[in-house]
């Protein structure tokens, strides 16, 4: 079989055509058939397991175990179908006695903008990751459609996901997210009509005490913010702090994982970044679009020459201000967004 292996990350897989629907068929379906679901499979697998990685892990396991099965389709369902049930049975072994992940504001109150307080960095495993757009958002589409699929792997709906028990996660995603009918969701996880309704009913309920929207569709797309994110990039690439500080809002928050430090307020972040971050002067920013958002890849100036990985920066805005900086300290997710190992 030709599937790619997620472990090859060096390389983002191209988005495919907009997935399509197959109905029951005479013949099995062919590989060909598999691959077409690979976008939208990582996306659900990303929102269920909260790591571009994981997700990779999964389809490939998802797509594995449809080709070794091929011979006993029996067309009873469509193929699309018949994957997701896969899919979701992959997630929830994966999810099976694992810790949730999280995001650094879920653990503990804001720090102070001192090194002490940074700590020593966590496993990649504690920690909501990003995604790259190419990887779980299908290209085209409907517009309707391709707006949901930007607001459900939003960081902050991602993040609220991993509070729910995994099969709730599963329901919640695939009737508010997919629009899966209830009768074909209670089909797939095996259960039935009434439970999937009491799922869904809890899972929104424990969104909606997060401040979360458990309906992505109702939400409305902000804008690029093209202007502030400039000015935000010419201020970074400038370390212009006063400038830099004046684009955020009061209560702005910033967060590094894999350090389990956030702070709170312009100001401290402003301290920080003259202080403890007053490395990351003369960085540089090359945009990448990152969980439906634009963000950039930071590449840090290296005293060896040129620039090295760095970070990934997921940049929040609202209110005319930048309400929210998610650095990921983690120079192996380059690869996965298709970013050279190193600027000139």
């Amino acid at each position: 079989m030709s599937v790619s292996t997620s472990r090859d990350r060096a390389t983002p897989a191209p988005a495919p055509a907009a997935p399509q629907e197959h109905g029951p068929q005479e013949h099995p379906p062919s590989e060909r058939h598999l691959e077409e679901h690979r976008v939208e499979l990582t996306g659900y697998c990303y929102r269920m397991l909260g790591s571009a990685f994981d997700a990779e892990d999964a389809v490939q396991e998802t797509l594995l175990r449809a080709w070794r099965g091929l011979a006993g389709f029996d067309g009873r369902s469509s193929v699309r179908t018949w994957v997701y049930r896969i899919a979701t049975n992959v997630c929830l072994d994966l999810l099976r006695g694992r810790s949730r992940r999280a995001v650094p504001t879920d653990l503990a109150g804001p720090s102070a903008p001192v090194l002490a307080a940074l700590g020593e960095p966590r496993p990649a495993g504690e920690w909501v990751g990003p995604v790259p757009d190419a990887r779980v958002l299908p290209a085209g589409g409907d517009p309707a459609e391709v707006a949901v699929a930007r607001e459900s792997v939003r960081l902050a709906f991602v993040a609220a996901l991993q509070h729910l028990p995994p099969r709730q996660r599963a329901v919640l995603l695939l009737r508010d997210v997919l629009r899966w009918r209830a009768d074909e969701v209670a089909g797939l996880l095996d259960t039935s009509v009434a439970a999937v309704n009491s799922a869904l009913q809890r899972a929104r309920a424990t969104l909606a005490v997060r401040g979360v929207d458990a309906d992505p569709s109702a939400a409305t797309l902000d804008a690029a913010h093209r202007e502030l994110l400039d000015r935000y990039v010419r201020a970074f690439e400038r370390y212009d702090i006063d400038a830099l500080v004046a684009l955020l809002r009061a209560d702005a928050v910033q967060t590094m994982p894999p350090y389990r430090l956030w702070l709170r307020g312009a100001g401290d972040i402003g301290r920080w970044m003259t202080g403890p971050g007053a490395g990351c002067a003369g960085s540089r920013l090359v945009p990448v679009a990152v969980n439906g958002s634009p963000g950039f890849a930071q590449y840090r100036r290296d005293p060896a020459g040129g620039h090295r990985p760095f970070s990934i920066q997921l940049v929040g805005c609202w209110g005319g201000r930048v309400a929210r900086l998610n650095y990921f300290l983690d120079p192996a997710l380059f690869p996965l967004f298709g970013l050279p190992g190193r600027l000139p």
